[in-house]
Order: C-alpha cells, then sequence, then structure tokens
C-alpha cells in the first residue's frame, strides 16, 4: 500500500492543508455524512459512464466493479453513523468537483477523457485524504479508513487507463490542466467544511 500512496502523493500537485485535517477532526459527524455521500456520488457518476459508453467494454467492466465497492463503502459509512446515533441526511455540495468540472470539454472524446481524469483526480484525493486523517482517529475509522486505501488507489488507476484509452495518447497536459485547478480548490480557503473542501 505504501507504493500506492507513494504513487497518489507523487500525482497530486499538494498534500492536505494542516487546517483542514484540523477542520475534519474537528467536525467528524459532518465529515462522516459528506462521505457517504460522496461515496454516493462517486457509484452515480460510475453508472452515468455506463449508461452514455455502451460500446466501451473494459469501461463498463471497470465501471461496474467501481460502483459496486463505491455503493459498499456507502453501506459501511451508514453502518458506522448509526452505531454513532447520527442521522443521514441531505447536505449542499462542496465546490471541490464542480470545480474541477468546469475545465470538462463538451464534445467527446475530450468530454470523456476529461470526466475520467477529473474522476481520478477526486479518487487520488480521497485516498491522500484518507491516509491523512487515519492516524488521529479513533480505532474504528482508523481501521476503516485504512482499509479504504487500497480501493481507492486501485480507482485513481482505473480512472487514467480508461482516459489514456479514450484519448488515444498521452493525457499529461490535460491531467496537468486539473491539477493545477485541484490545487487551488484545496488550498484556497473555503466557507464550509466538506470531505474535499479546503481548510475553513
Amino acid at each position: 500500500m505504501t507504493d500506492s500512496l507513494d504513487q497518489i502523493h507523487d500525482f497530486l500537485p499538494c498534500k492536505t492543508p494542516q487546517r483542514w485535517i484540523e477542520n475534519a477532526l474537528a467536525n467528524q459527524d459532518l465529515m462522516l455524512i459528506d462521505h457517504a455521500h460522496c461515496e454516493k456520488k462517486a457509484a452515480s457518476t460510475a453508472l452515468s459512464l455506463m449508461y452514455r459508453y455502451v460500446d466501451n467494454t473494459d469501461l463498463l467492466n471497470r465501471m461496474s466493479r467501481l460502483a459496486r465497492e463505491e455503493l459498499r463503502h456507502f453501506e459501511q459509512v451508514l453502518a458506522i453513523m448509526k452505531k454513532r446515533g447520527m442521522s443521514y441526511g441531505h447536505l449542499s455540495p462542496a465546490r471541490y468537483a464542480a470545480g474541477l468540472r468546469q475545465e470538462v470539454r463538451t464534445e467527446d472524446p475530450g468530454r470523456l477523457v476529461d470526466v475520467l481524469i477529473v474522476g481520478a483526480i477526486i479518487e487520488a484525493r480521497s485516498c491522500e485524504r484518507f491516509a491523512a486523517l487515519a492516524p488521529h482517529l479513533d480505532a474504528t475509522l482508523s481501521d476503516f479508513y485504512t482499509g479504504l486505501l487500497k480501493s481507492e488507489a486501485r480507482h485513481y488507476r482505473d480512472y487514467l487507463t480508461l482516459a489514456e484509452q479514450a484519448a488515444g495518447n498521452s493525457v499529461e497536459d490535460r491531467v496537468a490542466t486539473f491539477l493545477a485547478l485541484e490545487q487551488q480548490l484545496i488550498e484556497t480557503p473555503d466557507t464550509e467544511f466538506r470531505f474535499h473542501s479546503g481548510p475553513v
């Protein structure tokens, strides 16, 4: 797992700010609710790609597996919340995903390439944050977040592989464009705490 984390730290343009970790530890109920939303949204994104690109067999297989895993994670977060007497409710979305999607092209194959790159970056950031948080959390949450690292790291690689296949060549330039945007979203102050927010 250390190799995968090293790859993710090399891939991402910055580490999560210490201030965000402090925000998360002070708002663990909110963190869990938003984490559940993130898992559900990740499954939804995978399913929407399956509906839109029905002739891409590799994408169908990878996204089907990813959607199942994300929904399983969603159920696991809900179970942890239930044990803690927490209820799952609506939250306003973070600026993060919408901010990244602003750069997505509107026509295929560019659109597919960009959506897959955004997916890779979100999964990589999730993995990085699970690893950053795990040492500071209680045993149950620490074990859970450490256990998620492997699948999230694989999801990041799957998205990048599919992006390269869709482009038919290197996607480095597009990745660099989105990573620059991602760094801005992660490092600049945010108005409300979310799992993918900047520091509040």
